[in-house]
């Protein structure tokens, strides 16, 4: 079993900048994808960005250039730094890894941008 626990959401204004954290723990595959999702109010959850044990990177058109997406192996833990935050990136952020056909989620963390 894997469990993922995520931390560093809150409230900022907006052109301001937070830094989730997720940590995994237990039966971890070496090989994996990292990811975070996102789910807004009155809206689809969607992805965010993601990231493989090898470092390869894919983002949402959204917030490409301002979300930065990085892992570290050793801590079995991945970052979303988040940048110029706008009011529509407000929503609960859910980290998940996905290995050998399964798929592992934290219990998510809000992040809510002010105007």
């Amino acid at each position: 079993q894997v469990q993922l626990v995520e931390s560093g959401g809150g409230l900022v204004q907006a052109g301001g900048s937070l830094r989730l954290s997720c940590a995994a723990s237990g039966s971890i595959f070496s090989i994996n994808t990292m990811a975070w999702d996102r789910q807004a109010p009155g809206k689809r959850r969607e992805l965010v960005a993601g990231i493989n044990s090898g470092g390869d990177t894919n983002y949402a058109d959204s917030v490409k250039g301002r979300f930065t997406i990085s892992r570290d192996n050793a801590k079995n833990t991945v970052y979303l730094q988040m940048n110029s935050l706008k009011p529509e990136d407000t929503g609960v952020y859910y980290c998940y890894l996905a290995a050998r056909g399964r798929t592992y989620w934290g219990q998510g963390t809000q992040v809510t941008v002010s105007q």
